[in-house]
């Protein structure tokens, strides 16, 4: 069980059966009565985010959530395939739940899968990864205005905004939360 002092961002509670991660938490005091705490939570079955209000010292329960580290095999229609790198089970999620976290995933690269009573939900991958371009436009010599980028596709199939510098084959760093262009390798 946590407390409701236990709050922070990120934080994976359950409340009433249902699995929620916390995205934004206030402690307030109103003019009467005792101490309460204001949060936005995230469901995360539906990804619908809820205002829910608790009194200061509630207590809610603690999520039946395992992370297990996995490696992604390939793509079938809109399902992601997963292989446990422990048992060599392989586990199905559904696309539609990691966010757009799917578009940095490779054939063969370990990530972390958060399951919740068994069932993949999420995908967890580093904050940034390094990926080719696998194709973009040429960028014309003496192309050095700042902050003018052109779309570069990934290999991945993913598509990001790049430097006029970037060219096919290059390796480059890219912000997986935001999707952003962070430098060249």
């Amino acid at each position: 069980m946590y407390s409701t002092t236990d709050f922070r961002k990120g934080l994976k509670i359950e409340v009433e059966g249902t699995p929620y991660e916390i995205v934004e938490y206030q402690h307030f005091k109103p003019g009467k009565g005792g101490a309460m705490v204001r949060t936005k939570l995230r469901n995360i079955l539906t990804g619908r985010i809820q205002d829910i209000t608790f009194r200061s010292g509630e207590k809610v329960g603690r999520p039946d959530l395992e992370t297990r580290d996995m490696q992604f095999l390939y793509r079938e229609n809109s399902d992601l395939i997963f292989m446990d790198l422990t048992t060599y089970e392989q586990l199905t999620l559904d696309n539609s739940g990691t966010g757009g976290k799917e578009g940095f995933l490779k054939d063969g690269q370990e990530c972390r899968v958060l399951l919740y009573q068994g069932k993949p939900l999420d995908i967890d991958i580093p904050a940034s990864l390094i990926l080719e371009v696998t194709d973009t436009e040429p960028g014309a010599k003496g192309d050095t205005v700042s902050n003018v980028t052109k779309p570069a596709t990934l290999e991945t199939g993913l598509t990001v905004q790049v430097p006029l510098f970037i060219n096919k084959g290059d390796r480059i760093k890219v912000d997986t939360r935001s999707g952003e262009y962070l430098g060249r390798e």
